[in-house]
């Protein structure tokens, strides 16, 4: 469990992990940390884990190292909020250097993950995007839809930004309908996630539909489906937040809830 506490970070010494911009660097043991060590000049410290400090250190180098989508598939389920906070906080950085407000050069604050101008006294803090995600229902079925972007045979849940003024709820009958064509009725909360693609934090829900074909909006959806428990396509990564939906969901029909 990372511990967000900044306070140890002024010894600069702890585990690492190591950030390009295409990807992120395996350690000796196959996972993301890298052991303990003096931290490098630019190293920024995320937090407290396993008893010791850990920071996140941004290359930038382009080394052959797997992207950071490819690590979902093989990093223990622990190692997944030192990813997501390493990732979202150097992307911060890089996109916060100079004030939105005046223009001038912005300066980190160690305490705390803040970016302050002292020109204007602006102060910038790591941005979290607030999105729905969503799995539609019908009674032992249930839909999912493929982005272009995705592999090959995987479909997922469908998910996106909630717009200024929108409750998470409106957002998923919005997108629901927008994505898709159908509309639906009773909307439940699931559980969220925060996720580093860029700096999306999701809000999961099931939604039940209510009627409808399945039209595609033919830009961010390229497929959509009615599937079966017995007849699945490829899914997302197993601790993705989309997974943990149709894992819930399929749980429930096999018992009979």
């Amino acid at each position: 469990m990372l511990v967000r506490d900044l306070s140890r970070m002024a010894s600069r010494h702890g585990y690492l992990i190591r950030i390009g911009r295409e990807g992120v660097a395996p350690a000796a043991d196959g996972g993301i940390i890298q052991p303990q060590c003096d931290w490098p000049s630019g190293a920024i410290g995320i937090g407290e884990w396993q008893g010791a400090p850990i920071a996140a250190l941004g290359e930038a180098g382009s080394p052959e190292w797997p992207a950071a989508r490819q690590w979902l598939h093989s990093l223990p389920r622990d190692q997944f909020p030192l990813l997501s906070s390493a990732l979202q906080v150097l992307k911060w950085m890089r996109d916060h250097r100079f004030c939105g407000r005046c223009g001038k050069r912005m300066k980190r604050l160690e305490h705390e993950f803040a970016m302050h101008c002292t020109g204007c006294q602006h102060r910038s803090y790591p941005r979290i995007s607030p999105c729905i995600i969503t799995l539609i229902t019908r009674g032992r079925e249930l839909l999912l839809a493929r982005s272009p972007r995705f592999g090959p045979g995987m479909y997922s849940t469908l998910a996106g930004f909630i717009e200024a003024g929108e409750s998470a709820e409106e957002a998923v009958r919005r997108e629901v309908f927008e994505e898709v064509g159908v509309e639906v009725g009773r909307v439940s909360y699931f559980q969220s996630q925060s996720w580093p693609f860029p700096h999306s934090f999701m809000l999961g829900y099931y939604a039940e539909y209510a009627g409808g074909d399945i039209v595609l909006d033919g830009a961010e959806i390229e497929d959509a489906q009615w599937f079966t428990p017995e007849d699945l396509p490829g899914l997302p990564p197993r601790f993705s937040i989309s997974h943990a939906l149709i894992d819930n969901f399929l749980r429930s029909v096999a018992s009979g809830r």
